[in-house]
């Protein structure tokens, strides 16, 4: 069975860190090393998850709930995944078929 092209999307916050470092950059950072397809970081207006606070910009601080998207084949973003069980304030991860119409890089065509 060919390994399919999947969409893993990662939940988070702003305010998230480990040690010093915002979370939504270590992931990136991370996705990049592991030579991940692709990767963005998209901010939502308003958000909330397993706690009734609502994430959203404030005047003095940013809070806003943060979605984390990596496109790649399906066993390459499991094996990704592995690598961030070090990150505490990760949210939930889901991972969804996509129907790819158009794969730039040669190097990765989907299957």
């Amino acid at each position: 069975m060919p390994d399919p092209i999947k969409l893993m999307r990662l939940y988070t916050d702003e305010a998230a860190y480990f040690g010093d470092r915002k979370v939504f950059e270590i992931v990136t950072e991370r996705a990049r090393a592991a030579g991940v397809a692709g990767a963005t970081v998209l901010r939502a207006l308003v958000g909330f998850g397993h706690t009734p606070h609502l994430h959203r910009r404030h005047v003095l601080d940013d809070d806003q709930a943060l979605i984390i998207e990596l496109l790649d084949h399906e066993s390459r973003l499991r094996g990704f995944l592995a690598t961030l069980s070090d990150l505490e304030h990760l949210g939930p991860v889901t991972l969804e078929a996509v129907e790819v119409l158009r794969w730039p890089d040669a190097a990765v065509e989907p299957v």
